[in-house]
């Protein structure tokens, strides 16, 4: 993604994230979100693993066939950055594009434990902030984070 693609595609994210802040979120609420993102995955074909935490609680998680245990760790990296920036994983990569460097090259962060890749996506409850988050993998980063966003605009329309 080149730079002035990136600094066009914030605002997008942002207003996303904006847009898709929930009234509350339980642990039904994570079986339910989770079960609606499995769905859309299936319907796709999407060969991918699906996660729900809230905070270190990991309250859903599925791998549909062509999904690996790697699926798995990328789950996790992208979380980390979620749960460090309090925003998506692709917001936080394209933001470092928009200025001309990577996530890798200048958050110095290990990247053994941290991908700003597309695919983990806040929960945050108004009033409260970010609780979790839910998370995709398997696709291409664009992919991954379309189809979290997707899932939670059904989960909170």
């Amino acid at each position: 993604m080149e730079r002035q693609e990136a600094s066009a595609l914030v605002p997008v994210l942002e207003e996303q994230e904006l847009r898709l802040t929930l009234g509350q979120f339980t642990h039904d609420d994570a079986w339910r979100l989770g079960g609606l993102l499995r769905e859309l995955a299936v319907r796709r074909r999407a060969p991918v693993a699906v996660t729900v935490l809230r905070g270190p609680q990991r309250l859903f998680h599925c791998a549909l066939p062509g999904s690996s245990a790697d699926n798995d760790e990328w789950l996790a990296r992208k979380c980390r950055v979620v749960e460090r920036y309090a925003e998506s994983s692709y917001l936080v990569g394209t933001r470092f594009r928009a200025k001309g460097t990577t996530f890798e090259e200048s958050a110095r962060l290990d990247p053994a434990r941290y991908a700003a890749h597309g695919g983990a996506f806040p929960l945050r409850v108004r009033g409260v902030g970010v609780i979790g988050a839910v998370a995709a993998s398997g696709l291409r980063q664009a992919d991954d984070h379309a189809l979290v966003v997707a899932a939670l605009e059904r989960f909170a329309g």
